[in-house]
């Protein structure tokens, strides 16, 4: 089973916005055929997105329009 703690999903997401976004993007990838990145016990695609997530090994890129938006 599946355990990992709230504050380490959103400290490696950025906050609960972040996290729902990147949760949602990944099981997305996943149901389309992209592997995994790490060893899952699991066989559900978002407990899966959750796990990388947890570890570290997903990050979201920020297009060109939202950098432009913050540094201005």
């Amino acid at each position: 089973m599946f355990k990992v703690s709230t504050e380490k999903l959103l400290k490696n997401a950025g906050g609960q916005y972040q996290l729902l976004v990147m949760a949602f993007q990944r099981t997305h990838q996943l149901n389309n055929g992209m592997l995994p990145t790490v060893k899952a016990g699991s066989k559900k695609n978002a407990t899966i997105a959750l796990h990388e997530i947890a570890e570290g090994k997903i990050r979201i890129k920020k297009r060109e329009s939202e950098e432009q938006a913050s540094a201005a």
